[in-house]
């Protein structure tokens, strides 16, 4: 950091001295560690503290990416590789055409079309053309020397080291990367939620087979297998409905595969006047969409802790000694359509005011693994590649009249490391807020922030389309007028030059929405963010006026969102908050919608006539072990907690349709809808169904969640706590439902890097962490499941931030590294 430079500097130098009087032991560990394979001029100093967690000290930007891109190869190198394999479109090459792609870096399906895709970005020279671009379009100087560093620390990681980890020792596709890679991973995460989302679509997006030759020829001239057929004439238009439902569905910031929770508490809340924030982030639990955990420290200059996205140089959620900050998945929507008119005569020509424009032909050409290449042609338009679907619910065919072209504003959007370095700078939240001016780099994301001056932040700054709701309304096409309101994909007339995007004054890039249009609430006593949109940031405050793409307003709250309103405001009023209530509120594991029904639904189960009920199969089921369960149950999802599995199981399959008797309103969105519906006869059919599941599996109605809620980590069971999303449990996870080996096993995605930070006067934060996955991939590694015994027992890691605290550490291994 910026800030106090002095005093950071002597203790920076105070730490080299330091070395020389460790404990015998660590002094052997860091004579024996020493790092020298070759004198490139990079070098770092490497501090690892309990669990495995690297404070990495360095002398300017270049060196702290060296040995960010060292520790994170040392902890997580398979998972590094594979991702680089896929930015570089060579899966198909190494791992088979057909084989399921890398799900962490796009929605591809298969690894031909994710290489079609990468390759294509490759040749194209995206990713080169975007670092060329001067500040603040492209990436700051600063940045740009953590990528260079990055690619030589992990480079000389592979070089000086024996990979252990089975998932890839000895594999001829982990390689040397260069800047350009390490970049093109940063470019894959931006779009995400743009081309990344329609991967399949774009790769398979051919011109109608009945005016053109099928594409998609190996260089023999056949067709392989995995190869996506050319396009073929479509009579029918999509049915609207079908297609809004679809949308909507697919852009819901709540799903399974990521989401989080976040909530900063103001000074008037706390018990000492500074902020305290709680960051809950919900992303995958294996591949290539992890967090690493790493303190970054330049002496004088910068000064961070957190959690890091793996392939980042930078710190993508945490706090330094002034300010902390989370990220919750925002509902923005990040692309948009453009209908094309087609030209009668040509289907790869394009309407505008009526001028034709040919598309641009990018021919791709992919190697794939004991076969001949795949050579293919993607499409292109003035607003972005033609696209035939948004994942198989949602087709938009390419006829012999109509098109549509794909807008992805973070496809020209490579900056979000620039605006996380702003954030590991900054002082306070004003400093957040103007990063995310200045930098305007963040795809996906809302940012929730407090201070030690006990000031928060609420703020859905994200790169979207500049689509207001006047564009909308004028140039939408009979489609876009069901999709936008439903879903907030807009779907615009292509064939109008009336119809563009325009720009904002103070946006940096040109069709996006400049920083004035954002949602912004600051300096309120609580802000929190469950996934869903602006509005309820705070109950008490709502956000209005934003357009419809950012999200909506006056609407149904997720169960999450409701829970965690419910405890954040009540926490807010009750006042005298410290960071110990931070932690409790983490592992409450608090089931709202156990808060909700569970009552009824035992009162119903009760109620059965002499205790039985009809399955779906039309059998009769003896339920009246339940009725006592749910009864007894204590509405958690602690791994102790008996009737949690069995509310869980019966709540997954109530239908939404006839699930509450007192609809949703508006004018009480935390409390509605509510009142279980247990005399619609799905009810008993569920119960029936839910019993009859477990009773067939061997599994007690009144079991606890642990014993069948778990992970397997080097042979042994780790009970796992929380819930899934409709559940509404704070502590998110997502298992795999596999009664033949237990009930739930293996998490997919759910609580990450989680921190509870607060501030008491000193220069150290109060900081409490964890990495519920733990630090590494490696099963050989002693940090691939410490951390998650601690997630499974609700403990926490004492962050060592300061100097003293990160020198007293018992477990301090020090390695210096050089190039």
């Amino acid at each position: 950091m910026r800030t106090r430079p002095r005093r950071t500097v002597v203790a920076a130098v105070a730490l080299f001295a330091a070395v020389g009087t460790l404990p015998a032991a660590a002094a052997q560990d860091q004579h024996q560690e020493q790092r020298h394979p070759s004198h490139g001029g990079l070098s770092a100093t490497i501090r690892y503290t309990e669990y495995g967690i690297p404070h990495i000290l360095a002398g300017n930007y270049a060196d702290l990416g060296f040995g960010t891109g060292w520790a994170q190869a040392a902890d997580q190198v398979c998972a590094l590789a594979d991702g680089f394999v896929t930015v570089r479109g060579e899966r198909s090459r190494y791992f088979g055409a057909d084989a399921a792609a890398d799900s962490a870096l796009s929605s591809a399906t298969r690894n031909l079309s994710s290489d079609l895709y990468f390759r294509g970005v490759r040749e194209a020279g995206t990713v080169e053309k975007l670092l060329a671009q001067p500040a603040p379009l492209g990436p700051g100087r600063e940045v740009k020397e953590l990528m260079r560093g990055f690619a030589a620390g992990y480079n000389t990681w592979l070089a000086k080291n024996r990979i252990t980890d089975p998932t890839c020792r000895g594999a001829a596709w982990v390689r040397p990367v260069s800047v350009q890679d390490v970049a093109a991973r940063n470019f894959a995460l931006a779009v995400l939620g743009g081309q990344g989302r329609a991967v399949d679509g774009i790769t398979a997006a051919q011109p109608p087979a009945s005016t053109t030759p099928p594409a998609g020829t190996t260089s023999a001239g056949t067709s392989p297998a995995g190869a996506t057929s050319a396009g073929t004439p479509s009579t029918g238009t999509p049915d609207a409905q079908d297609i809004a439902r679809a949308a909507r569905e697919l852009f819901a910031a709540d799903s399974a595969d990521m989401g989080s929770n976040a909530v900063a508490f103001g000074g008037s809340t706390t018990a000492n006047g500074r902020g305290l924030l709680l960051g809950n982030p919900h992303y995958p639990w294996q591949g290539g969409r992890r967090f690493w955990q790493s303190q970054q420290t330049i002496p004088g200059e910068l000064n961070v802790s957190g959690g890091s996205l793996l392939g980042s140089a930078t710190v993508s959620i945490g706090h330094n000694a002034q300010v902390a900050w989370s990220h919750t998945v925002a509902t923005g929507v990040t692309l948009n359509l453009h209908q094309l008119t087609l030209d009668p005569a040509d289907p790869t020509a394009y309407l505008v005011d009526g001028k034709p424009e040919r598309m641009t032909e990018r021919r791709v050409t992919v190697a794939v693994e004991d076969g001949e290449p795949v050579t293919k042609s993607q499409w292109w338009t003035r607003y972005g590649p033609v696209v035939t679907s948004l994942g198989a619910s949602l087709p938009l065919p390419w006829t012999t009249t109509t098109a549509y072209a794909l807008n992805d504003p973070n496809a020209t959007n490579l900056r979000a490391s620039d605006t996380a370095l702003g954030f590991s700078k900054a002082r306070g939240t004003a400093d957040v807020l103007d990063a995310l001016k200045r930098t305007q780099g963040l795809p996906w994301v809302n940012t929730i922030a407090a201070d030690s001056r006990g000031h928060t932040l609420f703020t859905q700054s994200q790169v979207l389309p500049r689509i207001t709701d006047e564009l909308a309304q004028r140039c939408s096409t009979p489609l876009g007028r069901v999709t936008y309101p439903a879903s907030g994909v807009a779907i615009l007339d292509g064939s109008r030059g009336d119809c563009a995007l325009g720009s904002d004054p103070d946006a940096v890039q040109p069709g996006i929405f400049g920083p004035s249009k954002m949602p912004v609430l600051k300096d309120a006593p609580y802000a929190e963010n469950s996934n869903d949109s602006a509005w309820l940031a705070n109950a008490d405050r709502p956000i209005t006026g934003y357009e419809r793409v950012f999200g909506t307003i006056g609407t149904q709250r997720s169960m999450r969102t409701r829970g965690a309103l419910r405890d954040v405001s009540a926490m807010a009023a009750r006042g005298q908050l410290t960071v110990r209530d931070l932690q409790a509120q983490q592992f409450a594991n608090r089931v709202t919608a156990g808060d909700l029904v569970a009552a009824d639904a035992a009162k119903a189960c009760a109620a059965l006539p002499d205790g039985t009920a009809t399955g779906s199969d039309g059998k009769a089921v003896d339920v009246g072990a339940a009725c006592g369960v749910l009864a007894a149950w204590d509405r958690t999802a602690d791994t102790g907690s008996r009737g949690a599995l069995l509310f869980d199981r019966l709540w997954r399959r109530l239908p939404v349709s006839q699930l509450w008797k007192v609809p949703f309103s508006a004018a009480d969105p935390v409390g509605t809808p509510n009142t279980l519906n247990t005399d619609a006869p799905a009810f008993a059919t569920a119960l029936a169904d839910t019993v009859t599941e477990l009773r067939a599996a061997g599994i007690p109605l009144d079991s606890r969640l642990g014993e069948h809620q778990f992970v397997v980590r080097n042979g042994k069971r780790i009970a796992v706590p929380g819930g899934t999303e409709s559940l509404g449990v704070w502590n998110k996870v997502e298992p795999v439902w596999d009664p033949a080996h237990g009930g739930y096993t293996e998490v997919t995605t759910g609580s990450s890097y989680i921190q509870a930070v607060g501030w008491n006067g000193s220069r150290c934060p109060v900081a409490r962490t964890l990495l519920t996955y733990s630090q590494s991939s490696n099963p050989d590694s002693p940090h691939f499941s410490d951390q998650t015994r601690l997630f499974s027992a609700e403990k926490w890691v004492s962050s060592r931030f300061c100097e003293k605290d990160i020198l007293s550490s018992p477990s301090l291994r020090v390695v210096r590294v050089r190039s």
